[in-house]
């Protein structure tokens, strides 16, 4: 009894989760989580873009909430929306994002590319995307982008790896789009870490914005990195202020004393 109970809410959220998707297709979903409280029903959805989701005053959400609750039969529901800290390692909202992008007409080899480059960057230990279907022709073609390293079958491919799947429509046909994220590793003593990417280092324009900010003052040209000595300026002699000679003036002189030098050597 207790096994079909839990079978039977397994299969409902499902259902739920997969009416959301299709009537109120807005926002990237990640999934969808049902908490039965005393009070009622709660729903919690799992998105980076919740202001989607939310609609302006609070509409779409509303319509989401009667929708359920008519569909469900839930007295008492109530709709809640959370954000992903890091969509970039979202198996759900990746295979999402991939498949708007070949709906728009992206090329399939560099969508593929630049995310899985996007969700490396992002600390993930592997990925690996699976996109199948009609792209340019009548026949049926697979493109497959495999990164880092990912678990493929037993446990930790259960429990480590985050699945997606989502399908676009395309006008040669549909495509259908698969994503694997491993975000964790498991080594041999059955320790659990994730991967921490160190944060970038500011651009020399965003340091001089904070530093503005923070009311420290202009930046100071003049300034030598730590460990250099400043070099002094140094002082060029100046030149007496002579008045220059003409050309003509110079030739004339120098004839004169050639003139005054033959008649010494004759007398």
């Amino acid at each position: 009894m207790i096994n079909a109970y839990f079978v039977k809410q397994g299969i409902k959220e499902a259902e739920m989760e997969d009416f959301i998707r299709k009537n109120f297709p807005l926002g990237d979903y990640s999934r969808t989580e049902i908490i039965r409280t005393p009070m009622g029903t709660k729903i919690l959805i799992y998105t980076n873009k919740p202001g989607r989701i939310i609609g302006r005053g609070g509409a779409n959400i509303n319509a989401i909430t009667d929708a359920v609750k008519a569909r469900f039969n839930l007295e008492n529901a109530q709709v809640d929306v959370k954000t992903i800290d890091n969509p970039n390692l979202d198996a759900k909202i990746v295979a999402k994002q991939i498949a708007s992008a070949l709906e728009r007409g992206y090329n399939v080899k560099k969508i593929a590319n630049l995310t899985v480059k996007r969700v490396m960057d992002s600390g993930a230990i592997g990925i690996e995307i699976i996109i199948s279907g009609k792209m340019t022709g009548s026949k049926t073609t697979q493109t497959k982008v495999i990164e880092g390293y990912l678990k493929q079958s037993g446990e930790p491919s259960r429990t480590l790896v985050d699945y997606g799947f989502e399908v676009a429509q395309t006008k040669p046909g549909t495509i259908g789009v698969k994503v694997m994220i491993m975000k964790e590793f498991q080594d041999i003593t059955g320790e659990i870490r994730k991967t921490v990417k160190p944060a970038p280092a500011p651009e020399k324009a965003e340091l001089i914005t904070e530093a503005l900010a923070k009311g420290e003052g202009e930046e100071d040209d003049d300034v030598e990195p730590e460990g250099k000595a400043k070099k002094k300026p140094v002082a060029k002699k100046k030149a007496a202020n002579k008045p220059k000679k003409k050309k003509s003036e110079q030739n004339a002189e120098e004839s004169a004393a050639g003139k005054e030098n033959k008649v010494e050597a004759k007398g």
